[in-house]
Parts: structure tokens; sequence; C-alpha cells
């Protein structure tokens, strides 16, 4: 077990490296910050000024290297726009996509796995079709689309939910939250929904499939002909055999999530990361697109090691590189 750990950390050293040299160049490759941040009327020595001052008249080699010095130092830089740390910029909008992603989640697994087994359960049934018609629509209809769709339906015609922003916060044991006042939830409900249909597509499918292929199987043939109904059958047995895939799929598009909320933060106007990046991007923010992108790798990298332990801890067939 122990060699796992340290292969697996080893390899997380690489990932990051390797995307920390590509995030640096690509981000290099936009653009200069610097034509956005002055007034296109400034002298050549202010721009001169504060090229020196961000450090972008050295070479990228040198660059990146203060980049890892910093980054090593706990410092990811700090906002050419905002002109605070970036940790600071970034973990004060993380909460809001937090909440988002927890909700979105909680619609896809509650929905989709629900919807899945029935789908699989009775494959022949007219709402087996209907919800598989649906899982479709989740996959294939643009994200951007069914937000302004959302919005135009919901808060422009009836007036039940407002169309973007939070909401109101409340504290609760330390923690304040949007999610802790009606308010909060009447602005997360709908971005979250509209977050959640692909998810909860894959979720339907996923387990769907899984289900099927479970009813034909000997063990359950086995548990029927003990007299067990078929709902301790469904969920004392086939959910958990089914439940690797779902538990690995879930685990990586909660990662992919987090990570890529930016066109239902967008379009929400939701004070999130992915809004936060967007505008980043759009204002040539050196800093907060390179700590962003390395920070998702970091993510990722980690949620894959949860999600071995997990698959791990469900099959006992498997066994880590390592262990006993």
């Amino acid at each position: 077990m122990l060699s796992y750990f340290i292969t697996r950390i080893a390899q997380a050293i690489v990932v990051v490296f390797a995307m920390s040299v590509i995030v640096f160049v690509g981000v290099f490759a936009i653009g200069n910050p610097i034509d956005v941040m002055i007034d296109p009327g400034a002298t050549q020595a202010i721009r001169e000024k504060l090229i020196a001052q961000y450090g972008l008249d050295q070479p990228l080699v040198v660059q990146y290297w203060t980049f890892l010095r910093n980054v090593f130092a706990g410092d990811l830089g700090t906002s050419m726009v905002y002109n605070i740390p970036v940790v600071d910029l970034v973990f004060s909008r993380f909460p809001a996509t937090l909440e988002l992603v927890a909700v979105s989640v909680l619609i896809a697994v509650g929905v989709g796995i629900p919807a899945g087994l029935w789908a699989g359960y009775r494959p022949d049934s007219i709402g087996a079709k209907l919800v598989m018609a649906l899982s479709v629509l989740g996959f294939s209809v643009p994200t951007f689309w069914i937000g302004m769709l959302l919005i135009m339906g919901f808060a422009v015609e009836l007036g039940w939910l407002p169309s973007g922003g939070r909401g109101d916060e409340a504290t609760f044991l330390g923690v304040s939250s949007s999610l802790f006042t009606p308010d909060g939830w009447s602005h997360v409900i709908m971005p979250a929904i509209n977050l959640s249909l692909f998810k909860m597509g894959l979720m339907i499918r996923l387990t769907r499939a899984g289900m099927v292929e479970a009813m034909g199987t000997d063990y359950v043939k086995f548990a029927r002909a003990q007299g067990l109904p078929d709902r301790q059958i469904v969920f004392s047995h086939i959910l958990r055999n089914i439940s690797i895939p779902i538990v690995t799929v879930l685990g990586l598009e909660l990662g992919s999530t987090l990570a890529f909320a930016v066109v239902t933060e967008s379009v929400f106007n939701w004070p999130g990361v992915g809004k936060l990046i967007i505008d980043s991007i759009l204002q040539l923010d050196r800093p907060v697109m390179v700590s962003y992108l390395i920070m998702v790798v970091i993510l990722f990298v980690l949620i894959n090691l949860v999600v071995d332990l997990v698959y791990a801890r469900l099959d006992p067939r498997v066994r880590l590189k390592g262990g006993a």
C-alpha cells in the first residue's frame, strides 16, 4: 500500500509539473496583458515601467522559474486587475462554485440513478423510453441554450425565480453560505439544474446499462429463486455491483464540473471561479489564469486518487499495487 501511494504521488508531481509548463507557455502566447491594462495613449516610458514591474521583460524561462519559486513559497502572484493576491481572489469565489456544484451533483445523482434503475428494470415500458429520451436531451442540447430557456421561462415569463446572482447568505456553525437562506436557494436552483443535465443523462444511461446487464446474471436469478423481493435484489445486490463504474465516472465528472462550470456561471452571472476565469481571460489577467488552471490540474489528480481508493473499497477483487 505504501509503495502505491509513493508511486501515485510521484506520478502526480510529474503531471502537475508538465501541465504547469504547458499552461504557462499557453498563457504567455495569448498576448501581453499590459496592452489591456494601460491606456492606449500612455507614453512608452509608462509602458516599459509596468512591463518591468511585473517581470514581463524577462525571458520566458526566467518568468517560469520565478513563478515556480513563488509557488513553493506559497505565493501564486497578485492579480493585475484586482491588485490582490490570487489565492485570496480565487478562494473568495470558490464557495459560490462549490455550492453550485454540490447542488447540481445532488440533483444528477438523486434523479439520474433512480431513473436509470427504473429504466433498466422495466426497459420496455413507456416510462423507461421517456427517461432515455430525456437523457439524450441532456447529452445533446447545449448548456448555454438550456440556461437561456430557463431564464426566459422561469425568470422573465413566470417571474418565479431570479435570473442571476447568488442571493443572500447566512452563517451556520461558522460556515457562510447562500444555501442557508430561501433567497439563496431561489438563486441556485436554475443554474444547478442547468449544470446537472449532462451529468444526469450520464448517470441514467450508465445505471440503466449496468441494470440491464445485471438482471440476466446468475446471482440475480438465484436471489429470485430464494424468494427475495425485487426491491431487496435491486438495492442490496444489483446496485452495489454496478456502483463501481458509477462511482468512478461520478468522481471524474465531479472534477470536470468544478473545473468547467464556466458556461453556467457566465449565463446566470454566478459569482464563482468559472466567471472569474472568463473575466481574467478577457482582461488577460495572467497570474489568475495560470494559478486557476494549475489548481484545476491538482484537483483532478486528487480526485483520481480518491476514486481509485473508493474503487478498491467497493470491489474486494481489486488489489492496489504494493498492497497486501
